[in-house]
């Protein structure tokens, strides 16, 4: 865990509690603690794990995030609409480095994703050599035909615009119509040009789960520091 040494306004600001310009009028509404001592001096030099705002504990230095992500909801920092950013604390929209999600998901996927100021944890698991495995429900618009899982499973199966193939998939049949489908890749929206690739298509997608994350115990909206 991370236990930085620095100013108490460049605690502040790099966490969103307060921008620089506004810590002295924040030490002054807030009780900010130091050992047992309350700070009003923004120059002073501290450890993070060290300071209490108002007996409550600061937030983590690295912060990162499980939501399960509501259909509509938009993983962008830019793009028009509601952005899942905004479904979090406002001075966690506020942090430096910003949280970013690691990989995305469409406007219309719900489900497992996760949120972090962590660079490098980012980077790692987004690469295409992380070999993360995420877990989809899949709703589709047509019946199975039966063949599905053994194309998935090949590790042949090639889609438009590709020149390579997929790695193996595993594919649980739930329902004519609804299957569990398993991937460790994260290519552009994967698992509707599988099944368009088997000549059907997904009426919707729901990630269960990321890597060792589920997020069975969440509801739609809610989150969990990791």
């Amino acid at each position: 865990m991370q236990n930085s040494y620095k100013r108490v306004d460049a605690h502040l600001s790099s966490l969103g509690y307060c921008s620089r310009s506004e810590a002295k009028k924040f030490l002054k509404i807030f009780q900010v603690r130091v050992n047992g001592e309350r700070v009003f001096d923004t120059n002073k030099k501290v450890y993070h794990n060290d300071i209490i705002i108002d007996e409550i504990v600061l937030d983590p230095e690295t912060l990162t995030v499980l939501m399960h992500k509501p259909s509509g909801i938009i993983c962008s920092h830019d793009d028009v609409g509601v952005l899942i950013y905004s479904l979090l604390p406002e001075r966690w929209q506020k942090r430096n480095p910003k949280l970013s999600t690691i990989g995305r998901l469409d406007g219309d996927t719900t489900g497992a994703i996760l949120l972090t100021d962590d660079g490098a944890l980012n980077h790692r698991l987004t690469s295409p050599k992380s070999d993360i495995s995420k877990l989809y429900e899949v709703t589709l618009a047509q019946p199975l035909k039966g063949n599905e899982a053994e194309i998935f499973t090949s590790g042949t199966l090639i889609l438009r615009g590709e020149k390579k193939p997929l790695l193996p998939a595993k594919m649980n049949v739930i329902s004519e119509s609804v299957v569990h489908l398993e991937i460790s890749e994260g290519k552009y929206h994967q698992v509707k040009r599988m099944f368009a690739a088997v000549g059907n298509k997904v009426t919707a997608l729901h990630r269960v789960s990321f890597g060792k994350y589920s997020i069975e115990n969440l509801a739609i909206g809610e989150y969990k520091i990791l």
